[in-house]
């Protein structure tokens, strides 16, 4: 059993200086990310207007599966063009960790 786990930092457009704006950019990007069957949340910069952090975590039998699914969320991240992705953190675990 492996598990991988993705952070993503972003910046979010410049009318996101309130909360409402920040969620009206976050919510549809979890949903997004939520369709590769992984768990997906906003855990951090919360109390920051223009930027957001979100992070996935999958569970599959094999490494390559894992490293398949992050690479889907990582794209679907990137390719939103309404916010520039500042930096991507990954962890692989695997039965041994």
């Amino acid at each position: 059993m492996f598990t991988g786990t993705a952070t993503f930092d972003m910046l979010l457009p410049g009318d996101s200086q309130s909360l409402k704006a920040k969620r009206s950019y976050v919510r549809p990007i979890v949903a997004a990310l939520r369709r590769f069957e992984v768990s997906a949340a906003e855990v951090g910069a919360l109390d920051r207007h223009g930027r957001a952090e979100i992070a996935v975590a999958v569970v599959a039998a094999d490494a390559a599966h894992v490293r398949e699914v992050l690479d889907n969320c990582e794209r679907t991240v990137a390719g939103r063009p309404e916010i520039e992705l500042l930096s991507v953190r990954r962890r692989l675990y695997g039965a041994d960790d």
